[in-house]
């Protein structure tokens, strides 16, 4: 009897160690999808139409930093913004995905933003209230891809979901709840109506990737190029790696009248998670300079 009791202890001990191992593993950042031999305007049609066989629209593409052998595909779909819509605190920025192409040695490299990884991120807490809607959307996304490529291999870096959601890079960085706020408008029209125009005169060298309204909740979110060559992504993104171009664009959220966007010491530390402090010194300009292009736009 004591032998019995002994065993099943020691296999329900060993089961805590193994699902303890599984749930410390953490999310990847990134999938790298495929590795295509096709020009790279054939492998934007192979994944765009991939994601259209599972309900995703494609709502804006572009060259970070004007760059021929990157490009990058965002993406969204209606459950996926309502679901994001019920988490109050910038939630929605949570509903635009995006697909990353690299061009290199002749064939271009697609990658994936992982979708999970990006809702505990922005939706912290709130994302396991909401686990079914949102697995279905990560599952869907990697689903239609696999018309593209089945690599999937992770890359970029891993964080624990409980990480994820408190995330900041080291003590005394920000989180995702120290937003930069850039204006407070008279209303929330008046702030649609200054930050479409500043976009539209492409102010700052900055270029509208995608603009996502939500005329009810009083939200949008816009998707903007940093197109400076010497401040945009010509210059960040070689020094921090290229092959996460599908981090890019970088955000506006209007939410009533109050126009924020991620600090960036957050947001460049949450799609890059193994950036090196030498390398994150390298870039220290960076995110006030991308605070200075989008404080621009809003005003």
């Amino acid at each position: 009897m004591k032998k019995t009791i002994r065993s099943l202890l020691m296999a329900v001990f060993v089961m805590l160690i193994v699902t303890n191992g599984r749930a410390d593993e953490g999310l990847t950042s990134y999938y790298r999808v495929a590795s295509l031999g096709v020009s790279l305007n054939d492998a934007i049609v192979q994944v765009k139409d991939a994601l259209g066989t599972k309900g995703f629209e494609v709502i804006g593409e572009y060259h970070p930093g004007k760059n021929e052998k990157l490009y990058v595909v965002a993406y969204t779909r209606d459950d996926l913004q309502k679901t994001c819509l019920k988490v109050k605190d910038r939630g929605a920025l949570a509903s635009v995905l995006k697909i990353g192409f690299v061009v290199k040695d002749g064939k271009v490299d697609v990658s994936m933003l992982n979708p999970e990884y990006i809702f505990y991120a922005y939706l912290m807490d709130d994302a396991d209230k909401y686990t079914t809607e949102l697995k279905k959307v990560t599952i869907d996304a990697k689903d239609a891809l696999k018309a593209v490529g089945t690599d999937f291999t992770p890359f970029g870096g891993k964080v624990e979901t409980d990480d994820l959601k408190d995330y900041h890079y080291m003590m005394m960085m920000p989180y995702f709840n120290d937003p930069i706020e850039l204006e407070e408008f008279g209303s929330f029209e008046e702030g649609l109506s200054t930050i479409r125009k500043n976009l539209n005169a492409k102010k700052g060298n900055t270029v509208k990737v995608y603009e996502l309204v939500f005329k009810s909740q009083k939200i949008a979110v816009f998707g903007i190029g940093l197109l400076d060559a010497e401040e945009g992504e010509a210059h960040f993104l070689p020094i921090i790696g290229e092959d996460h171009v599908a981090a890019m664009p970088y955000e506006i959220i209007l939410q009533g009248n109050e126009a924020t966007m991620l600090h960036g010491k957050y947001r460049f530390a949450i799609h890059w998670p193994e950036l090196t402090m030498s390398q994150f010194m390298k870039i220290s300009n960076t995110p006030g300079d991308v605070e200075d292009m989008l404080e621009a736009l809003t005003e």
